[in-house]
């Protein structure tokens, strides 16, 4: 399998003050391309700093974090922004949509930012909101959705510029049960039928079942996966 991301002895040490707060402590791993990976742990196990550094919006204080086999601590800040804004699409807890755009203008926005054409990213849109559900929800501001439906956007917008990883950071996190399994089983089916190496941070471990492989963190080590 093709290795995609790969992490090399990670520390990652915030400063408090005058006081060192490590959040990871040396961790190792590889995730190859098309796997299905759940990041678990309690707060404060260090996942949340995992994903932003797998989402390449941080980089670690020691040790080596590679996407596709290049070393983002090398890359300038522009070449960061370009890493997550083709290779990497994001899901959050909180949507983060924008309150004033459609869903489809929404979906479109991550293409705008790569110069692609309008009448192509406006097509693009559609055919991704189709594939999420939401065909009848298109022209719809966040406001006028239920919070399933914003989380459908959501992992829409994530798709845009069909990046080879999505991350999600604890997406049904504000979700009711059954609308949490449907946005899981939507996230497994991009893994499953589109080939996306999908990679749910998490601390909800009947959430975390499903998936198919696990990486157990606590106090910024690896305990297991």
């Amino acid at each position: 399998m093709t290795e995609l991301i790969e992490f090399r002895d990670v520390w990652k040490i915030y400063k408090m003050g005058k006081v060192d707060v490590p959040a990871l402590r040396g961790i190792s791993f590889k995730i190859n391309k098309g796997e299905l990976v759940g990041i678990v742990g309690p707060s404060g196990s260090g996942k949340s700093t995992c994903m932003h550094l797998i989402g390449s919006l941080d980089i670690p204080t020691k040790g080596k974090v590679l996407i596709k086999g290049k070393d983002i601590t090398k890359f300038s800040e522009s070449e960061l922004a370009t890493l997550r804004g083709k290779e990497i699409g994001f899901v959050f807890q909180t949507f983060n949509l924008i309150p004033s755009l459609t869903a489809l203008e929404n979906v479109e926005l991550p293409m705008v930012f790569q110069n692609i054409k309008e009448n192509e990213r406006r097509k693009r849109a559609i055919e991704l909101l189709k594939k999420v559900g939401l065909s009848h929800r298109i022209n719809h501001l966040p406001a006028e959705m239920s919070g399933g439906e914003r989380q459908r956007v959501a992992i829409a917008r994530a798709l845009a510029n069909n990046p080879d990883i999505i991350l999600a950071d604890e997406p049904t996190g504000n979700l009711d049960s059954k609308t949490g399994k449907e946005i899981m089983d939507l996230l497994i089916n991009l893994n499953k039928e589109h080939r996306k190496t999908v990679i749910i941070v998490t601390h909800d471990l009947n959430i975390a079942k499903g998936l198919k492989r696990l990486i157990h963190l606590k106090d910024g080590k690896i305990i297991g996966g």
